[in-house]
């Protein structure tokens, strides 16, 4: 079955300015990352190779199953750091998932390829070589090398959050199981490193930060400050959290326990200021390793890295 799931692969990126750089193939998960061209899609990728594997696996599996129920998840990668970082993470992701003891023994993925420890098979690892030097005799040893330092829980978790493989607790939200679906690099660091408490835990953390940064000489109390400080406070709070795709506004406001009217006109005073904006545009990392500086979290996380694509 992988073998044939892997030449679907490789001929659904036969079409004119399609790439495969990357891809691994699991029990229960499939992942790849494509080059692809103006007008093209993930969605035609998505279609070009969904509807075989799914008939491939109905007829192998008689009984119904979760393996390819799903809706494909697509993830773009922005600059060449972010490929690498996730060629990395589709390496270890077999051994994260207990199938091997390390990221060169899986066999069904194009890492091994890649190494020259497996024929091609039609797959062309030339793509993912070229991101470790011009030359394969080159390229090869540092992609190895690449590959050997082994992802954080933190990475993982973050890594997991933005493709939608695990949801994040969102206690008072209107989904009915109290998780929701992460989107953004941004906000999957910030729940990683707020830990099982989840979307309610960054909004904390967030609040903690910002108390911090508005003229106070001593951490606010967000949630009930009624004083001018305290109401600045909640609106940056609530331009963080949907700048970076946490939640709604309508979360933040169920947060602090205010109505949301009231809060969306405090956050359009709060676009008004010059200070305000400089605060909101403040990078992820930058956030996180002040938390971690003032010991309100025990671990830092690093913040997130044109036309690549992650499709889990």
């Amino acid at each position: 079955m992988a073998n044939r799931i892997r030449e679907r692969l490789v001929s659904a990126h036969r079409k004119r300015g399609r790439v495969l750089i990357d891809y691994v193939i699991m029990p229960n998960e499939i992942h790849l990352i494509s080059r692809i061209c103006e007008g093209d899609s993930p969605g035609e990728i998505a279609g070009a190779i969904g509807n075989f594997i799914s008939r491939w696996v109905r007829e192998v599996r008689r009984t119904r199953s979760h393996v390819m129920s799903g809706p494909f998840h697509p993830c773009i990668l922005k600059s060449d750091d972010d490929v690498l970082q996730e060629i990395r993470m589709l390496g270890w992701r077999p051994v994260a998932s207990g199938l091997c003891r390390g990221p060169t023994f899986y066999a069904h993925g194009a890492l091994r390829v890649a190494l020259g420890l497996r024929r091609s098979d039609g797959f062309d690892s030339r793509p993912m070589l070229r991101y470790f030097g011009q030359d394969t005799t080159d390229a090869r040893p540092a992609l190895a090398r690449w590959v050997s330092r082994r992802p954080s829980e933190m990475d993982w978790r973050s890594w997991e959050l933005v493709r939608g493989l695990v949801l994040a607790p969102s206690h008072g939200g209107p989904e009915p199981a109290g998780f929701k679906q992460v989107k953004t690099p941004e906000a999957a660091a910030l729940v990683a490193i707020a830990g099982d408490g989840g979307v309610q835990a960054v909004l904390g953390l967030l609040a903690e930060w910002v108390s911090l940064r508005v003229g106070a000489t001593a951490a606010l109390d967000l949630r009930k400050g009624q004083d001018a400080r305290s109401v600045r406070g909640r609106a940056l709070v609530t331009r963080l959290a949907t700048r970076h795709g946490l939640c709604s506004s309508a979360f933040v406001a169920r947060y602090f326990s205010r109505a949301k009217a009231t809060l969306s006109e405090q956050v359009a005073a709060s676009r008004m200021r010059v200070e305000d904006t400089a605060l909101v545009t403040t990078p992820v990392a930058r956030i996180i390793e002040d938390l971690a500086s003032r010991r309100l979290i025990r671990a830092t996380a690093a913040g997130p890295g044109e036309g690549h694509v992650d499709h889990s």
